[in-house]
Protein backbone atom coordinates (compact mmCIF):
# COMPACT_ATOMS: atom_id res chain seq x y z
CA UNK A 1 0.00 0.00 0.00
CA UNK A 2 1.11 3.37 -0.70
CA UNK A 3 0.20 7.06 0.43
CA UNK A 4 -0.38 7.98 -3.03
CA UNK A 5 -2.61 5.20 -3.45
CA UNK A 6 -4.42 5.96 -0.84
CA UNK A 7 -4.96 9.32 -1.81
CA UNK A 8 -6.33 8.20 -4.94
CA UNK A 9 -9.22 6.35 -3.36
CA UNK A 10 -9.49 9.37 -1.25
CA UNK A 11 -9.91 12.03 -4.21
CA UNK A 12 -12.52 9.31 -5.53
CA UNK A 13 -15.01 9.53 -2.63
CA UNK A 14 -14.06 12.84 -1.92
CA UNK A 15 -15.58 13.82 -5.64
CA UNK A 16 -18.67 11.53 -4.97
CA UNK A 17 -19.06 13.61 -1.64
CA UNK A 18 -19.11 16.46 -3.07
CA UNK A 19 -21.56 15.93 -5.74
CA UNK A 20 -24.20 13.40 -3.90
CA UNK A 21 -26.48 17.04 -2.99
CA UNK A 22 -26.97 18.55 -6.05
CA UNK A 23 -27.74 15.62 -8.09
CA UNK A 24 -29.83 14.38 -5.12
CA UNK A 25 -31.43 18.02 -4.83
CA UNK A 26 -32.30 17.63 -8.63
CA UNK A 27 -33.53 14.08 -8.60
CA UNK A 28 -35.81 14.50 -5.83
CA UNK A 29 -37.30 18.02 -7.29
CA UNK A 30 -37.89 15.10 -11.07
CA UNK A 31 -39.23 12.58 -9.16
CA UNK A 32 -41.30 15.29 -7.15
CA UNK A 33 -42.80 16.79 -10.50
CA UNK A 34 -41.14 20.26 -10.16
CA UNK A 35 -39.56 22.03 -12.65
CA UNK A 36 -35.95 21.99 -12.98
CA UNK A 37 -33.36 24.01 -15.13
CA UNK A 38 -33.44 21.37 -18.30
CA UNK A 39 -37.86 21.57 -17.94
CA UNK A 40 -38.19 24.11 -20.82
CA UNK A 41 -36.50 21.47 -23.43
CA UNK A 42 -37.55 18.29 -21.98
CA UNK A 43 -41.04 19.33 -20.67
CA UNK A 44 -42.79 19.01 -24.47
CA UNK A 45 -40.72 15.71 -24.80
CA UNK A 46 -41.84 14.13 -21.90
CA UNK A 47 -45.54 15.28 -22.82
CA UNK A 48 -45.59 13.62 -26.41
CA UNK A 49 -44.46 10.29 -25.24
CA UNK A 50 -47.46 10.47 -22.35
CA UNK A 51 -49.95 11.22 -25.30
CA UNK A 52 -48.46 8.88 -27.70
CA UNK A 53 -48.88 5.77 -25.54
CA UNK A 54 -52.26 6.96 -23.73
CA UNK A 55 -50.50 7.53 -20.00
CA UNK A 56 -52.55 10.34 -18.15
CA UNK A 57 -49.66 11.26 -16.13
CA UNK A 58 -51.82 12.68 -13.15
CA UNK A 59 -53.45 9.14 -13.01
CA UNK A 60 -51.89 7.60 -9.97
CA UNK A 61 -51.65 3.91 -9.14
CA UNK A 62 -52.18 1.88 -6.11
CA UNK A 63 -49.12 -0.66 -5.47
CA UNK A 64 -50.85 -3.21 -6.94
CA UNK A 65 -51.12 -1.50 -10.37
CA UNK A 66 -47.45 -0.40 -10.10
CA UNK A 67 -46.18 -3.64 -9.74
CA UNK A 68 -48.08 -5.38 -12.60
CA UNK A 69 -47.10 -2.31 -14.64
CA UNK A 70 -43.34 -2.83 -13.77
CA UNK A 71 -43.73 -6.69 -14.57
CA UNK A 72 -45.34 -6.01 -17.88
CA UNK A 73 -42.79 -3.37 -18.96
CA UNK A 74 -40.16 -5.86 -18.10
CA UNK A 75 -41.63 -8.85 -20.10
CA UNK A 76 -42.53 -6.75 -23.24
CA UNK A 77 -38.67 -5.96 -23.12
CA UNK A 78 -37.60 -9.30 -22.54
CA UNK A 79 -39.33 -10.51 -25.21
CA UNK A 80 -38.13 -7.27 -27.65
CA UNK A 81 -34.49 -8.27 -26.78
CA UNK A 82 -34.79 -12.03 -26.84
CA UNK A 83 -36.21 -11.38 -30.81
CA UNK A 84 -33.35 -8.81 -31.29
CA UNK A 85 -30.68 -11.64 -30.65
CA UNK A 86 -32.66 -14.67 -32.27
CA UNK A 87 -32.62 -12.46 -35.33
CA UNK A 88 -29.40 -10.50 -35.21
CA UNK A 89 -27.85 -11.91 -38.51
CA UNK A 90 -30.64 -10.50 -40.90
CA UNK A 91 -30.80 -7.12 -38.54
CA UNK A 92 -28.93 -4.00 -40.08
CA UNK A 93 -25.31 -2.86 -38.42
CA UNK A 94 -24.29 -6.27 -38.59
CA UNK A 95 -20.69 -5.32 -40.63
CA UNK A 96 -19.22 -8.37 -38.85
CA UNK A 97 -21.93 -10.94 -40.05
CA UNK A 98 -22.70 -12.72 -36.83
CA UNK A 99 -25.17 -15.84 -36.98
CA UNK A 100 -27.99 -15.66 -34.62
CA UNK A 101 -27.50 -16.07 -31.12
CA UNK A 102 -28.21 -19.27 -29.94
CA UNK A 103 -31.65 -19.68 -28.12
CA UNK A 104 -29.89 -20.60 -24.59
CA UNK A 105 -27.31 -18.05 -24.69
CA UNK A 106 -30.24 -15.45 -26.11
CA UNK A 107 -32.82 -16.20 -22.75
CA UNK A 108 -29.36 -15.71 -20.64
CA UNK A 109 -28.47 -13.05 -22.09
CA UNK A 110 -32.11 -11.09 -22.48
CA UNK A 111 -32.36 -11.43 -18.69
CA UNK A 112 -29.44 -10.63 -17.67
CA UNK A 113 -30.26 -7.31 -19.48
CA UNK A 114 -33.51 -6.99 -18.58
CA UNK A 115 -32.66 -7.59 -14.70
CA UNK A 116 -30.06 -4.64 -14.59
CA UNK A 117 -27.72 -7.74 -14.25
CA UNK A 118 -25.48 -8.08 -17.22
CA UNK A 119 -23.86 -11.48 -16.64
CA UNK A 120 -22.24 -12.01 -19.59
CA UNK A 121 -21.58 -15.41 -21.16
CA UNK A 122 -19.76 -14.33 -24.14
CA UNK A 123 -17.52 -12.51 -25.60
CA UNK A 124 -19.15 -8.96 -26.85
CA UNK A 125 -17.27 -7.86 -29.63
CA UNK A 126 -16.76 -11.32 -31.41
CA UNK A 127 -21.11 -12.34 -30.64
CA UNK A 128 -22.92 -9.37 -30.63
CA UNK A 129 -23.77 -6.59 -33.91
CA UNK A 130 -23.49 -3.01 -33.65
CA UNK A 131 -27.76 -2.83 -33.86
CA UNK A 132 -27.81 -5.78 -30.84
CA UNK A 133 -25.39 -4.08 -28.65
CA UNK A 134 -27.05 -0.45 -29.55
CA UNK A 135 -31.04 -1.51 -29.79
CA UNK A 136 -31.01 -4.38 -27.76
CA UNK A 137 -28.42 -4.30 -24.58
CA UNK A 138 -27.64 -0.39 -24.85
CA UNK A 139 -31.80 0.47 -24.35
CA UNK A 140 -31.93 -2.17 -21.58
CA UNK A 141 -28.93 -0.53 -20.09
CA UNK A 142 -31.48 2.73 -19.70
CA UNK A 143 -34.77 1.51 -18.92
CA UNK A 144 -33.73 -1.29 -16.41
CA UNK A 145 -31.79 1.26 -14.61
CA UNK A 146 -34.82 3.60 -14.75
CA UNK A 147 -37.39 0.61 -13.36
CA UNK A 148 -35.12 0.39 -10.08
CA UNK A 149 -35.32 4.39 -9.86
CA UNK A 150 -39.02 4.02 -9.73
CA UNK A 151 -39.40 1.04 -7.57
CA UNK A 152 -37.40 3.13 -5.01
CA UNK A 153 -39.09 6.70 -5.66
CA UNK A 154 -42.53 4.57 -4.79
CA UNK A 155 -40.90 3.35 -1.95
CA UNK A 156 -39.79 6.79 -0.85
CA UNK A 157 -43.71 8.24 -1.45
CA UNK A 158 -44.73 5.61 0.93
CA UNK A 159 -42.88 6.98 3.83
CA UNK A 160 -43.56 10.46 2.22
CA UNK A 161 -47.64 10.67 2.29
CA UNK A 162 -50.06 9.62 5.09
CA UNK A 163 -53.52 7.63 4.03
CA UNK A 164 -52.46 7.12 0.83
CA UNK A 165 -54.04 4.21 -1.96
CA UNK A 166 -50.78 5.59 -3.83
CA UNK A 167 -47.40 5.79 -4.85
CA UNK A 168 -47.20 7.60 -7.98
CA UNK A 169 -47.52 6.58 -11.49
CA UNK A 170 -44.57 3.88 -12.87
CA UNK A 171 -45.26 4.88 -16.71
CA UNK A 172 -44.32 8.68 -15.23
CA UNK A 173 -41.32 7.72 -13.40
CA UNK A 174 -39.79 5.36 -15.70
CA UNK A 175 -39.75 8.17 -18.41
CA UNK A 176 -38.79 11.04 -16.04
CA UNK A 177 -35.69 8.71 -14.86
CA UNK A 178 -34.94 7.95 -18.27
CA UNK A 179 -35.36 11.56 -20.28
CA UNK A 180 -34.17 13.57 -17.20
CA UNK A 181 -31.75 11.90 -15.21
CA UNK A 182 -30.16 8.93 -17.53
CA UNK A 183 -30.21 10.53 -20.89
CA UNK A 184 -28.33 14.01 -20.09
CA UNK A 185 -26.03 12.39 -17.95
CA UNK A 186 -24.93 9.36 -20.61
CA UNK A 187 -24.73 12.11 -23.33
CA UNK A 188 -22.15 13.93 -21.18
CA UNK A 189 -20.33 11.47 -20.09
CA UNK A 190 -20.29 9.64 -23.55
CA UNK A 191 -18.56 13.07 -24.67
CA UNK A 192 -16.09 12.95 -21.91
CA UNK A 193 -15.11 8.89 -22.81
CA UNK A 194 -14.79 9.87 -26.42
CA UNK A 195 -12.48 12.97 -25.33
CA UNK A 196 -10.20 10.20 -23.44
CA UNK A 197 -10.06 7.91 -26.69
CA UNK A 198 -12.68 5.75 -26.43
CA UNK A 199 -13.80 4.46 -29.83
CA UNK A 200 -17.94 5.47 -31.10
CA UNK A 201 -17.80 4.34 -34.05
CA UNK A 202 -20.30 1.96 -36.75
CA UNK A 203 -17.26 0.89 -38.39
CA UNK A 204 -16.38 -3.02 -37.68
CA UNK A 205 -12.89 -2.90 -37.02
CA UNK A 206 -9.43 -1.60 -38.76
CA UNK A 207 -6.70 -3.41 -39.58
CA UNK A 208 -2.87 -2.50 -37.61
CA UNK A 209 0.44 -3.62 -38.39
CA UNK A 210 2.19 -4.83 -35.27
CA UNK A 211 5.90 -4.34 -34.48
CA UNK A 212 7.11 -7.71 -35.72
CA UNK A 213 5.19 -7.20 -38.86
CA UNK A 214 2.24 -9.03 -38.74
CA UNK A 215 -1.44 -7.53 -39.14
CA UNK A 216 -3.55 -7.24 -36.18
CA UNK A 217 -7.36 -6.47 -36.65
CA UNK A 218 -9.10 -4.44 -33.85
CA UNK A 219 -12.53 -4.68 -32.49
CA UNK A 220 -14.36 -1.16 -32.80
CA UNK A 221 -17.85 0.00 -32.26
CA UNK A 222 -20.19 2.31 -30.62
CA UNK A 223 -18.29 1.81 -27.39
CA UNK A 224 -18.25 5.01 -25.47
CA UNK A 225 -22.29 5.70 -25.52
CA UNK A 226 -22.71 1.98 -24.13
CA UNK A 227 -19.80 2.60 -22.06
CA UNK A 228 -21.23 5.48 -20.05
CA UNK A 229 -24.88 4.30 -19.40
CA UNK A 230 -22.95 0.91 -18.74
CA UNK A 231 -21.73 2.96 -15.83
CA UNK A 232 -24.10 5.23 -14.79
CA UNK A 233 -27.03 3.10 -15.15
CA UNK A 234 -24.54 0.16 -12.77
CA UNK A 235 -24.94 -2.50 -15.60
CA UNK A 236 -21.72 -3.33 -16.20
CA UNK A 237 -22.07 -5.22 -19.30
CA UNK A 238 -18.79 -4.49 -21.37
CA UNK A 239 -18.22 -4.18 -25.06
CA UNK A 240 -15.49 -6.55 -24.77
CA UNK A 241 -15.53 -9.71 -23.04
CA UNK A 242 -12.13 -8.10 -21.24
CA UNK A 243 -14.66 -5.37 -19.79
CA UNK A 244 -13.10 -2.37 -18.38
CA UNK A 245 -9.64 -3.79 -18.51
CA UNK A 246 -9.71 -3.21 -22.64
CA UNK A 247 -8.11 -0.16 -23.00
CA UNK A 248 -10.79 0.96 -25.62
CA UNK A 249 -13.33 0.53 -23.10
CA UNK A 250 -10.70 1.89 -20.40
CA UNK A 251 -7.76 3.41 -21.58
CA UNK A 252 -6.24 5.58 -18.56
CA UNK A 253 -6.06 6.53 -14.79
CA UNK A 254 -8.38 9.27 -15.37
CA UNK A 255 -11.15 7.32 -17.32
CA UNK A 256 -10.75 4.33 -14.75
CA UNK A 257 -11.68 7.19 -12.14
CA UNK A 258 -14.43 8.41 -13.99
CA UNK A 259 -15.66 4.79 -14.71
CA UNK A 260 -16.06 4.55 -10.74
CA UNK A 261 -17.10 7.97 -10.08
CA UNK A 262 -20.29 7.46 -12.87
CA UNK A 263 -21.08 3.97 -11.01
CA UNK A 264 -21.08 5.57 -7.51
CA UNK A 265 -22.68 8.74 -8.40
CA UNK A 266 -26.60 8.65 -9.15
CA UNK A 267 -27.10 5.54 -6.01
CA UNK A 268 -25.24 8.09 -3.81
CA UNK A 269 -27.34 10.83 -4.93
CA UNK A 270 -30.47 8.73 -4.92
CA UNK A 271 -29.96 8.41 -1.20
CA UNK A 272 -29.98 12.06 -0.59
CA UNK A 273 -32.75 12.34 -2.71
CA UNK A 274 -34.49 9.87 0.19
CA UNK A 275 -33.93 11.91 2.48
CA UNK A 276 -34.58 15.50 0.66
CA UNK A 277 -38.40 13.63 -0.48
CA UNK A 278 -39.66 12.37 2.64
CA UNK A 279 -38.66 16.06 4.55
CA UNK A 280 -35.62 15.25 6.54
CA UNK A 281 -32.30 15.05 4.81
CA UNK A 282 -30.37 13.33 7.83
CA UNK A 283 -31.80 10.45 6.86
CA UNK A 284 -29.83 10.35 3.77
CA UNK A 285 -27.00 11.12 4.98
CA UNK A 286 -27.14 8.32 8.00
CA UNK A 287 -27.76 5.79 5.35
CA UNK A 288 -25.00 7.23 3.31
CA UNK A 289 -23.03 6.75 6.38
CA UNK A 290 -23.35 3.41 6.88
CA UNK A 291 -22.56 2.97 3.18
CA UNK A 292 -19.11 4.26 3.20
CA UNK A 293 -18.60 2.66 6.80
CA UNK A 294 -18.97 -0.68 4.95
CA UNK A 295 -17.26 0.47 1.08
CA UNK A 296 -14.39 1.69 2.61
CA UNK A 297 -13.78 -0.57 4.84
CA UNK A 298 -13.77 -3.30 1.77
CA UNK A 299 -11.89 -1.27 -0.49
CA UNK A 300 -9.44 -1.24 2.89
CA UNK A 301 -9.16 -4.91 3.12
CA UNK A 302 -8.61 -5.54 -0.69
CA UNK A 303 -6.16 -3.06 -0.93
CA UNK A 304 -3.71 -4.17 1.91
CA UNK A 305 -4.75 -8.11 0.57
CA UNK A 306 -3.33 -7.57 -2.84
CA UNK A 307 -0.61 -5.34 -1.81
CA UNK A 308 0.67 -8.67 0.51
CA UNK A 309 1.34 -10.06 -2.61
CA UNK A 310 1.11 -13.94 -3.02
CA UNK A 311 3.36 -15.87 -0.38
CA UNK A 312 3.51 -19.10 -2.99
CA UNK A 313 4.91 -16.74 -5.58
CA UNK A 314 7.53 -15.11 -2.96
CA UNK A 315 8.03 -18.52 -2.65
CA UNK A 316 9.27 -18.84 -6.43
CA UNK A 317 11.83 -16.09 -6.47
CA UNK A 318 9.22 -13.12 -7.40
CA UNK A 319 9.46 -9.96 -5.61
CA UNK A 320 6.69 -9.78 -3.00
CA UNK A 321 7.12 -5.69 -3.03
CA UNK A 322 5.22 -4.99 -5.94
CA UNK A 323 2.39 -7.04 -4.81
CA UNK A 324 0.09 -9.39 -6.44
CA UNK A 325 -0.25 -8.16 -9.88
CA UNK A 326 -1.82 -11.13 -11.17
CA UNK A 327 -5.18 -10.46 -13.36
CA UNK A 328 -4.79 -6.91 -12.85
CA UNK A 329 -3.56 -3.75 -15.94
CA UNK A 330 -0.10 -2.47 -14.46
CA UNK A 331 -1.57 0.91 -15.43
CA UNK A 332 -4.09 0.61 -12.67
CA UNK A 333 -2.04 -1.23 -10.20
CA UNK A 334 -3.28 -2.67 -6.53
CA UNK A 335 -4.92 0.64 -5.42
CA UNK A 336 -7.13 1.67 -8.42
CA UNK A 337 -7.81 -2.78 -9.37
CA UNK A 338 -9.10 -2.76 -5.32
CA UNK A 339 -11.20 0.32 -5.28
CA UNK A 340 -12.67 -0.59 -8.53
CA UNK A 341 -13.16 -3.92 -7.01
CA UNK A 342 -15.12 -3.05 -3.81
CA UNK A 343 -17.51 -0.53 -5.93
CA UNK A 344 -18.33 -2.88 -8.72
CA UNK A 345 -19.35 -5.14 -6.38
CA UNK A 346 -20.81 -2.87 -3.37
CA UNK A 347 -23.01 -1.66 -6.11
CA UNK A 348 -24.73 -4.00 -8.70
CA UNK A 349 -22.40 -2.69 -11.48
CA UNK A 350 -20.79 -5.82 -12.47
CA UNK A 351 -18.05 -4.04 -14.33
CA UNK A 352 -14.53 -5.41 -13.72
CA UNK A 353 -10.71 -3.96 -14.76
CA UNK A 354 -9.51 -6.69 -12.72
CA UNK A 355 -9.95 -10.40 -12.87
CA UNK A 356 -11.55 -10.96 -9.20
CA UNK A 357 -10.55 -14.82 -9.53
CA UNK A 358 -6.63 -13.94 -9.45
CA UNK A 359 -6.79 -11.86 -6.49
CA UNK A 360 -5.46 -13.73 -3.33
CA UNK A 361 -8.12 -15.62 -1.14
CA UNK A 362 -8.56 -12.52 1.19
CA UNK A 363 -9.11 -10.59 -1.87
CA UNK A 364 -11.20 -12.12 -4.05
CA UNK A 365 -13.31 -12.60 -0.70
CA UNK A 366 -14.14 -9.58 -0.32
CA UNK A 367 -16.13 -8.55 -3.73
CA UNK A 368 -17.96 -11.97 -3.46
CA UNK A 369 -19.50 -11.07 0.19
CA UNK A 370 -19.90 -7.32 -0.64
CA UNK A 371 -22.25 -9.13 -3.21
CA UNK A 372 -23.91 -11.52 -0.55
CA UNK A 373 -24.60 -8.19 1.65
CA UNK A 374 -27.74 -7.49 -0.40
CA UNK A 375 -25.97 -4.96 -3.20
CA UNK A 376 -26.87 -2.27 -0.94
CA UNK A 377 -23.28 -0.08 -0.57
CA UNK A 378 -25.04 1.97 -2.10
CA UNK A 379 -26.14 -1.04 -4.35
CA UNK A 380 -27.59 -0.94 -8.20
CA UNK A 381 -29.29 2.51 -9.30
CA UNK A 382 -32.72 2.21 -7.42
CA UNK A 383 -32.53 -1.18 -6.12
CA UNK A 384 -29.71 0.24 -4.07
CA UNK A 385 -31.82 2.64 -2.09
CA UNK A 386 -34.76 0.09 -1.99
CA UNK A 387 -32.75 -3.06 -0.77
CA UNK A 388 -31.24 -0.64 1.67
CA UNK A 389 -34.38 0.71 3.45
CA UNK A 390 -35.45 -3.08 3.86
CA UNK A 391 -32.17 -3.50 6.11
CA UNK A 392 -33.34 -0.22 7.69
CA UNK A 393 -36.75 -1.60 8.59
CA UNK A 394 -35.23 -4.69 9.92
CA UNK A 395 -33.06 -2.80 12.25
CA UNK A 396 -35.80 -0.27 13.60
CA UNK A 397 -37.82 -3.49 14.24
CA UNK A 398 -34.99 -5.02 16.30
CA UNK A 399 -34.20 -1.83 17.96
CA UNK A 400 -38.09 -1.81 18.68
CA UNK A 401 -37.80 -5.58 20.32
CA UNK A 402 -35.10 -4.41 22.34
CA UNK A 403 -36.77 -1.79 24.55
CA UNK A 404 -40.15 -3.28 23.69
CA UNK A 405 -42.12 -0.20 22.13
CA UNK A 406 -43.76 -1.03 18.37
CA UNK A 407 -40.94 0.41 16.40
CA UNK A 408 -41.53 3.51 13.97
CA UNK A 409 -39.58 4.58 11.29
CA UNK A 410 -40.08 8.24 9.58
CA UNK A 411 -43.76 8.52 11.51
CA UNK A 412 -44.69 4.65 10.45
CA UNK A 413 -45.06 1.92 12.43
CA UNK A 414 -43.73 -1.11 11.22
CA UNK A 415 -45.97 -4.21 11.98
CA UNK A 416 -46.24 -8.14 11.21
CA UNK A 417 -46.96 -7.80 7.87
CA UNK A 418 -44.34 -5.42 6.77
CA UNK A 419 -41.64 -8.17 8.42
CA UNK A 420 -42.80 -11.23 6.31
CA UNK A 421 -42.68 -8.64 3.49
CA UNK A 422 -39.11 -8.19 4.48
CA UNK A 423 -37.74 -11.37 5.03
CA UNK A 424 -39.62 -12.65 2.11
CA UNK A 425 -37.33 -10.15 0.11
CA UNK A 426 -34.38 -10.82 2.21
CA UNK A 427 -34.38 -14.62 2.54
CA UNK A 428 -34.50 -14.69 -1.93
CA UNK A 429 -30.53 -14.53 -1.66
CA UNK A 430 -29.10 -17.12 0.33
CA UNK A 431 -32.15 -19.30 -0.69
CA UNK A 432 -31.49 -19.15 -4.78
CA UNK A 433 -27.32 -18.46 -4.16
CA UNK A 434 -26.82 -21.46 -1.94
CA UNK A 435 -29.32 -23.59 -3.25
CA UNK A 436 -28.12 -23.35 -6.98
CA UNK A 437 -23.95 -23.84 -5.60
CA UNK A 438 -24.84 -26.53 -3.87
CA UNK A 439 -27.17 -28.32 -6.79
CA UNK A 440 -24.07 -27.29 -8.95
CA UNK A 441 -21.35 -28.80 -6.70
CA UNK A 442 -22.57 -32.14 -7.00
CA UNK A 443 -23.83 -32.12 -10.43
CA UNK A 444 -21.24 -33.58 -13.27
CA UNK A 445 -22.05 -31.35 -15.93
CA UNK A 446 -21.74 -28.59 -13.66
CA UNK A 447 -18.44 -29.23 -12.57
CA UNK A 448 -17.32 -29.77 -15.71
CA UNK A 449 -17.20 -26.04 -16.33
CA UNK A 450 -15.38 -24.93 -13.51
CA UNK A 451 -11.29 -24.03 -14.26
CA UNK A 452 -9.99 -24.78 -10.95
CA UNK A 453 -9.90 -27.84 -8.60
CA UNK A 454 -10.73 -27.53 -5.39
CA UNK A 455 -11.82 -24.28 -3.03
CA UNK A 456 -11.22 -22.25 -5.64
CA UNK A 457 -13.63 -24.00 -8.12
CA UNK A 458 -16.28 -24.03 -5.51
CA UNK A 459 -15.53 -20.34 -5.05
CA UNK A 460 -16.16 -20.04 -9.27
CA UNK A 461 -19.82 -21.57 -8.21
CA UNK A 462 -20.58 -19.44 -5.35
CA UNK A 463 -19.63 -16.36 -7.02
CA UNK A 464 -21.86 -17.35 -10.56
CA UNK A 465 -24.60 -17.44 -8.41
CA UNK A 466 -24.21 -14.26 -6.18
CA UNK A 467 -23.53 -12.31 -8.90
CA UNK A 468 -26.42 -13.20 -10.13
CA UNK A 469 -28.56 -13.25 -7.55
CA UNK A 470 -27.57 -10.05 -6.48
CA UNK A 471 -27.93 -8.66 -10.28
CA UNK A 472 -24.32 -7.67 -10.31
CA UNK A 473 -23.35 -9.45 -13.72
CA UNK A 474 -19.21 -9.72 -12.62
CA UNK A 475 -17.42 -13.37 -12.72
CA UNK A 476 -14.89 -14.50 -10.59
CA UNK A 477 -13.06 -15.70 -13.43
CA UNK A 478 -12.19 -19.32 -14.81
CA UNK A 479 -15.88 -20.74 -15.05
CA UNK A 480 -17.05 -21.81 -18.41
CA UNK A 481 -20.71 -20.66 -18.00
CA UNK A 482 -22.38 -20.59 -21.85
CA UNK A 483 -23.57 -24.38 -21.40
CA UNK A 484 -27.12 -25.18 -21.07
CA UNK A 485 -27.01 -25.88 -17.61
CA UNK A 486 -25.54 -22.42 -16.96
CA UNK A 487 -27.03 -20.32 -19.32
CA UNK A 488 -30.80 -21.50 -17.71
CA UNK A 489 -29.93 -21.41 -13.94
CA UNK A 490 -28.05 -18.59 -13.89
CA UNK A 491 -31.02 -16.68 -15.55
CA UNK A 492 -33.78 -17.85 -13.47
CA UNK A 493 -31.13 -17.21 -10.51
CA UNK A 494 -31.51 -13.41 -11.98
CA UNK A 495 -35.35 -13.37 -12.52
CA UNK A 496 -35.55 -14.16 -8.79
CA UNK A 497 -32.89 -11.97 -7.54
CA UNK A 498 -34.56 -8.81 -9.46
CA UNK A 499 -38.37 -9.56 -9.24
CA UNK A 500 -38.67 -11.95 -6.03
CA UNK A 501 -37.15 -9.04 -3.88
CA UNK A 502 -38.75 -6.09 -5.85
CA UNK A 503 -42.87 -7.22 -5.74
CA UNK A 504 -42.08 -7.57 -1.86
CA UNK A 505 -40.71 -4.27 -2.03
CA UNK A 506 -43.88 -2.80 -3.47
CA UNK A 507 -45.80 -4.42 -1.21
CA UNK A 508 -44.40 -3.09 1.63
CA UNK A 509 -44.30 0.43 0.28
CA UNK A 510 -48.37 0.04 -0.31
CA UNK A 511 -49.03 -1.01 3.48
CA UNK A 512 -47.08 1.91 4.60
CA UNK A 513 -48.31 4.66 2.23
CA UNK A 514 -51.96 3.80 3.89
CA UNK A 515 -50.43 4.01 7.34
CA UNK A 516 -51.06 7.38 9.05
CA UNK A 517 -47.78 9.23 9.45
CA UNK A 518 -47.36 10.59 13.38
CA UNK A 519 -44.59 12.59 14.59
CA UNK A 520 -41.91 11.94 16.15
CA UNK A 521 -42.32 12.19 20.04
CA UNK A 522 -40.48 11.57 22.94
CA UNK A 523 -39.98 7.28 22.97
CA UNK A 524 -39.34 7.60 19.03
CA UNK A 525 -35.91 5.70 18.56
CA UNK A 526 -34.19 8.52 16.37
CA UNK A 527 -32.78 6.99 12.70
CA UNK A 528 -30.66 9.73 12.17
CA UNK A 529 -28.05 9.18 14.89
CA UNK A 530 -24.52 7.54 14.99
CA UNK A 531 -26.34 4.57 17.06
CA UNK A 532 -28.65 3.81 14.19
CA UNK A 533 -25.81 3.84 11.83
CA UNK A 534 -24.31 1.20 13.75
CA UNK A 535 -27.42 -1.00 14.15
CA UNK A 536 -27.76 -0.75 10.47
CA UNK A 537 -24.57 -1.96 9.59
CA UNK A 538 -25.05 -4.65 11.99
CA UNK A 539 -28.06 -5.61 10.84
CA UNK A 540 -26.69 -5.91 7.03
CA UNK A 541 -23.86 -7.69 8.31
CA UNK A 542 -25.58 -10.47 9.97
CA UNK A 543 -28.62 -10.62 7.63
CA UNK A 544 -27.13 -10.28 4.47
CA UNK A 545 -23.50 -12.00 5.27
CA UNK A 546 -22.94 -14.44 7.60
CA UNK A 547 -25.68 -16.48 6.53
CA UNK A 548 -23.20 -17.54 3.55
CA UNK A 549 -19.95 -17.78 6.25
CA UNK A 550 -19.98 -22.06 6.20
CA UNK A 551 -20.50 -21.59 2.25
CA UNK A 552 -17.40 -19.10 2.31
CA UNK A 553 -15.19 -20.98 4.65
CA UNK A 554 -14.78 -23.63 2.22
CA UNK A 555 -13.85 -21.58 -0.74
CA UNK A 556 -12.01 -18.55 -0.28
CA UNK A 557 -11.39 -18.75 3.26
CA UNK A 558 -9.62 -22.34 3.24
CA UNK A 559 -7.56 -21.03 -0.28
CA UNK A 560 -6.80 -17.71 1.86
CA UNK A 561 -5.18 -20.21 4.80
CA UNK A 562 -3.98 -22.43 2.26
CA UNK A 563 -2.15 -19.80 0.43
CA UNK A 564 0.09 -18.26 3.89
CA UNK A 565 1.19 -21.95 3.92
CA UNK A 566 2.36 -21.82 0.65
CA UNK A 567 -0.31 -24.47 -0.48
CA UNK A 568 -1.44 -25.13 -3.89
CA UNK A 569 -4.93 -27.30 -5.03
Amino acid sequence: MTLLGWLQIAALFLAVLVTVKPLGLYMARVFNGESTFISPLLAPVEAGFYRLSGVDPKREQGWLAYTLAMLAFSLAGFLALYAILRLQAFLPYNPQGFANVPPDLAFNTAVSFLTNTNWQNYAGEATMSHFSQMAGLTVQNFVSAATGMAIAVALTRAFARSKAATLGNFWVDLTRATLYVLLPLAIVTALVFVAMGLPQTLDASVTATTLDGGQQVISLGPIASQEAIKQLGTNGGGFFNANAAHPFENPTALSNLLNIFAMLWISTALVYSFGQMVGDRRQGWALLAAIAVLLIAGVGIIYWAESQGNPILTALGLDAGGGNMEGKEVRFGQSASALYAAVTTGLSDGGVNAMHGSFTGLGGLVPMFLIQLGEVLPGGVGSGLYGLLVFALLAVFVAGLMVGRTPEFLGKKIEGREMKYAMLAVLILPTVILGFTAISAMLPVAVASIGTAGPHGLSEILYAFTSAAGNNGSAFGGLSGNTLWYNSTLAITMLLGRFAYAVPVLAIAGSLAAKTKTPASGGTFPTHTPLFVGLLVGIILILGGLQFFPALALGPIVEHFAMLAGQTF
